[in-house]
């Protein structure tokens, strides 16, 4: 029985990998801080209740599922730590009434990986902004993310733009069911323009049109384009008003590409929608967007805009960097050097206590900490 064999698309990070994502985990915690993001730490498990949404079934399907032998409710192993969050905002921080910054680091859980690179336990970092509908509110999630990616050394960055209040407003105006509207939206996500142009066989003009048009509206033009083939709607002003916003604060930053196709969010998004992209990586590296009013189910309805990103998958592009060396000390002197060692720990300096004679590789020390006439010293130290 080989039982040191893991799950599909389940793996270890071993050790040099570890300490790049730790460290890209801290430095993205500190820039969230800088900017005034609390850390929230939700729980890995809860009632299944509060882990999806009514008609999200993309979420609920990558929920892992189990019964509660306490209460007899069944439980979810989180697949998404946003809408946990949502939940601290509207219930147990309900009594702040302006604008909640809150991020957050965790390990969650899929059932099935999102392609066949992924893993089945993204490590999500993210940040969440509560209680703010402007615009700025989702330049500030923007610059955040680009900044929190480019903090860690990544860089040509691409940021594509979407809004899916685009859909969801020409959906309204021709008047759509619900059921069909979901069954259309999963086409558009899928891109299956031939059952898109059946679902919308009896749907008025000029919105007919302005929905099959959507997949098409793609790339660097796609907002003069678009308002030029999309009914003039309030809503659709605003929604390409907004993403023109975006564009302009990453302007000389990032690359930026409009897509008005890209669905690829979650049920609970509402409006502005936004992916980095870097080299070497095919799937977007971060993603955001706007999702108002996700609380109301806990109570408070609120605007909220955020992204989120798995650490395991940055580690592809991040560059790597070598472990710092160290400093020897053979394991007869750890004793007599005890106080020197310490000095040197206090100092950020790695000290390893060799046992077994081992070479300079092995160890990965660069230099050794010796006794002189004069005291321990720390000399270069060469492979014996």
């Amino acid at each position: 029985m080989r039982n040191w064999l893991l799950p599909e698309n389940i793996a270890d990070i071993l050790p040099a990998t570890a300490r790049q994502v730790e460290s890209a985990k801290a430095a993205m915690l500190e820039r969230f801080r800088t900017y005034g993001y609390e850390l929230v730490c939700p729980p890995l498990i809860e009632y299944i209740d509060s882990l999806v949404y009514d008609g999200d079934t993309a979420l609920v399907m990558k929920t892992f599922k189990l019964d509660d032998q306490m209460s007899g409710r069944q439980l979810g192993l989180r697949a998404d730590i946003t809408p946990q969050v949502a939940r601290i905002d509207a219930h147990l921080l309900s009594s702040r009434q302006g604008v909640t910054r809150l991020c957050y680091a965790g390990s969650v859980l899929h059932t099935v990986p999102e392609s066949a690179m992924r893993s089945r336990e993204p490590l999500q970092i993210g940040a969440e902004l509560y209680g703010s509908s402007d615009v700025g509110a989702d330049l500030e999630i923007v610059d955040l993310m680009l900044a929190s990616l480019e903090g860690v050394g990544v860089g040509g960055l691409t940021l594509d733009i979407g809004h899916v209040g685009i859909f969801r407003a020409l959906a309204a105006a021709a008047a759509l069911p619900a059921p069909l509207t979901a069954e259309l939206f999963g086409v558009l996500q899928a891109k299956d323009i031939p059952s898109a142009e059946t679902l919308l066989a009896g749907a008025a003009e000029p919105f007919r049109s302005a929905l099959l048009a959507l997949p098409g509206l793609y790339g660097p033009d796609a907002l003069s384009r678009a308002s030029q083939c999309l009914p003039a709607l309030p809503e659709i002003r605003r929604a390409l008003a907004d993403m023109q916003a975006v564009a302009d604060s990453v302007a000389g930053r990032a690359t930026v590409n409009f897509d008005l196709s890209d669905l690829r969010g979650t049920a609970y998004h509402t409006g502005l929608m936004f992916a980095a992209y870097a080299p070497g990586w095919s799937d977007a590296l971060a993603r955001g967007g706007r999702y108002d009013n996700v609380g109301d189910k806990f109570g408070r309805a609120r605007p909220a805009t955020g992204f989120s990103l798995d650490l395991r998958d940055l580690v592809r592009v991040l560059p790597q960097r070598s472990p710092a060396m160290g400093i020897r000390v053979a394991g007869a002197d750890a004793g007599r050097a005890r106080e020197a060692i310490a000095a040197l720990r206090t100092a950020g300096e790695v000290l390893v206590i060799d046992y077994l004679g081992e070479s300079a590789t092995a160890l990965n020390c660069d230099r050794a900490l010796v006794w002189r006439a004069d005291g321990w010293q720390v000399e270069p130290f060469a492979s014996h």
